[in-house]
């Protein structure tokens, strides 16, 4: 997977990621990468503008990283995980952008881990690593092939689910305290009914305007930073 940009790659050079190659413009002058890429030890190929431009349409900041696709964890590590209290929940994301601005709130706030399900969602690509600022270097995230069956498998771990939902209780007045599995609906329809059934409260983020929703990723921020303000 290329991954591209220098707070991506910043996050990169400093993770466990198995590095294949780096590409750097032939001008390339960031000491702090540099650095970096010759305490990796890494090989590095250097390009012209127009060589760079054509692996990748995105902003690249002259420097491109080959790394390997990445590793999804179990959700067997996270029922073994006795640190493991605030878990992220994603029905179906589909937008690259709203999963990288999750992730990198998640990363933010000390979330333990991010569950997405295995079909009909986005999964780790380019894009996502590049909006979550190379957050994903540090965040561990969990693919299941059945979000219901996970939730059931949680709650006989002791945890809490609480769902979001444009109809439940406002999201200020709810209990967090405890291990908290956090679900949050897709761009278009929210909670998927099955979801929102096997939840045990859903909270509800107040709406004074004439939009009747908020943006996945606001509207998780908004959630994880309530969870971690009163536990």
């Amino acid at each position: 997977m290329l991954v591209y940009g220098k707070n991506v790659s910043r996050e990169v050079l400093n993770s466990s990621f198995k590095i294949n190659n780096i590409y750097l413009l032939n001008t390339f002058n960031n000491e702090e990468l540099l650095k970096l890429i010759k305490k990796r030890n890494q090989n590095i190929t250097y390009l012209t503008m127009s060589e760079m431009d054509k692996m990748t349409k995105e902003p690249h900041q002259g420097i491109i990283i080959d790394i390997e696709d990445y590793k999804y964890h179990t959700l067997e590590e996270i029922i073994t995980d006795k640190e493991s209290n605030f878990i992220v929940i994603l029905d179906h994301i589909e937008d690259p952008r709203n999963f990288g601005a999750i992730i990198r709130t998640c990363e933010c706030a000390g979330v333990n881990y991010i569950i997405i399900p295995n079909k009909r969602t986005v999964e780790i690509t380019p894009a996502v690593m590049k909006t979550s600022s190379g957050a994903l270097a540090n965040t561990k995230i969990v693919q299941v092939s059945n979000l219901r069956n996970t939730i059931e498998k949680l709650k006989k771990e002791n945890y809490w689910i609480v769902g979001t939902d444009s109809l439940g209780t406002e999201y200020t007045k709810v209990d967090y305290k405890g291990k908290i599995a956090l679900v949050i609906g897709s761009e278009g329809t929210g909670l998927k009914q099955i979801i929102k059934s096997s939840c045990d409260i859903i909270a509800s983020i107040p709406l004074k305007g004439k939009v009747n929703s908020l943006n996945a990723s606001v509207a998780a921020g908004i959630m994880i930073y309530e969870i971690v303000k009163t536990r």
